[in-house]
């Protein structure tokens, strides 16, 4: 496979083939997010409040694997720009070693951790168990997840977005079919409730996985997994963290905004949470199909500038910039027309769904500004600078917010939690800006 074609291809071309397969990806990934919470909550109100209590772990589990991958690709996708091939080759083969510690890692711990966290949120002893149930199934599958992102992110440096397309979609079908089959049971599965629900992920998951490791078994890459550099490099190692703990940073922190937002929303009342959780299910389809724009341009601007092409970097990143707001464009649209209809895929309580339309519309007006910081964190990560692409997501996610809803909801109640929103996008757009500019014109000197 040539990746050469990633610095001589015409811009505009070129990212739409590297990001319309990871954006119809995305796409179909937020669909089975909005699925898999519709069956749950179909199961019970408490169902769904346990889903929406494991989800910051459930994210946590995503941000290191999905985070570590990031750094390989960035590494990756640097020397192959640089023609630097047995460096690539190293950074693959120690990002998969590292990739299985990460998984087994977070498998054994996260399962023995979920007993003793969701008692701090709920005092509902059916959430907590209903929780811990699908923990326990859902963590034990941490490994695959890890492994399936070491494999997603190391085609997609070498420009093979097509592949990556079809081994997500494979996985997010399989587990929508398999959904209501295994929690409801029908055909030849039992009836498992919301232990089928974190089943069927498990086994889309898997399904991914064995497509990426039966397509490198076939397929030519100029980057390969070497016997001979499994092991562990203090200075390869460091390469590969100084872009993968950032960027794992940077996807945990909405798990701790989250878990502090849920603190604040309880003294309120338990409508206000769910009302969170599934604001939270809903947004992954503005901000999954962003972040597959993202995906596409990682690649190509680590690419262009390993290979010296500083003015395509530029374009390349005016260029996502502008899709992205285009897609929170329509995102801010949608929730302000139809806010209850929403809500009501997935609560039928009159209040609950009036508390979550009123969240809907007053968050959303921060979807179109926060274009900005999308774009430049994911710049920075695919230019390797992952440290100023955490200060952006820092900003976004815990600096500003967190005590802002807290000061707010002192005055204002619940409204203060929900327009903390939107005045931590704009204060986060302004920094990205200053961040972005720095860093851009330091490297250029």
């Amino acid at each position: 496979m040539d990746d050469r074609f990633m610095k001589e291809r015409p811009v505009f071309p070129l990212l739409i083939s590297m990001a319309l397969p990871m954006v119809i990806s995305m796409l179909v990934n937020s669909l089975y997010n909005i699925v898999d919470s519709y069956f749950v909550a179909r199961i019970s109100e408490d169902a769904f409040a346990a889903l929406s209590l494991v989800f910051p772990i459930q994210n946590l589990i995503n941000a290191v694997t999905i985070g570590f991958g990031i750094g390989v690709n960035a590494v990756i996708a640097y020397h192959l720009g640089a023609n630097e091939l047995e460096r690539a080759d190293r950074a693959a083969s120690q990002g998969l070693t590292l990739s299985l510690v990460h998984g087994l890692v977070l498998a054994a711990g996260c399962i023995f951790f979920m007993p003793r966290f969701l008692p701090l949120f709920s005092d509902s002893a059916a959430v907590v168990d209903l929780g811990v149930r699908y923990a326990t199934v859902a963590f034990a599958f941490a490994p695959v997840i890890s492994f399936g992102m070491f494999y997603e992110k190391l085609f997609q440096a070498v420009g093979s977005m097509r592949l990556t397309m079809i081994a997500m979609l494979c996985g997010c079908v399989a587990n929508i079919i398999l959904d209501p089959m295994m929690i409801y049971g029908v055909g030849p599965f039992p009836e498992m409730g919301i232990e089928g629900a974190a089943l069927a992920t498990g086994i889309g998951q898997t399904l991914s996985l064995v497509i990426y490791l039966v397509a490198y078994k076939k397929r030519p890459l100029r980057v390969r997994v070497r016997r001979k550099f499994l092991r562990p490099e203090g200075k390869m190692a460091r390469r590969l963290y100084a872009v993968g703990v950032p960027a794992a940073l940077n996807l945990a922190l909405p798990s701790i905004l989250i878990s502090a937002l849920n603190g604040i929303l309880a003294a309120f009342g338990q409508a206000y949470i769910l009302a969170l959780g599934v604001y939270y299910k809903l947004q992954t389809f503005l901000y999954l199909t962003a972040n597959g724009i993202v995906q596409g341009m990682r690649p190509l601007i680590g690419y262009n500038y390993g290979a010296g092409e500083h003015a395509r970097v530029k374009r390349i990143y005016d260029l996502v910039l502008l899709m992205s707001a285009c897609i929170m464009v329509v995102g801010t649209a949608l929730f302000l027309a139809a806010p209850k209809w929403l809500m009501g895929l997935f609560a039928e309580d009159p209040a609950t769904i009036e508390a979550g339309a009123t969240a809907l519309r007053i968050i959303s007006a921060g979807f179109i500004v926060s274009a900005v910081s999308v774009t430049s964190s994911g710049a920075l990560e695919g230019l390797g600078m992952g440290t100023p692409s955490l200060i952006i997501s820092l900003f976004r996610y815990t600096v500003v917010i967190i005590p802002v809803a807290f000061i707010l909801s002192r005055f204002f109640g619940v409204y203060g939690v929900w327009n903390a929103f939107w005045i931590s996008e704009v204060v986060a757009a302004i920094i990205s800006v200053i961040v972005y500019r720095r860093c851009v014109t330091a490297k250029a000197q």
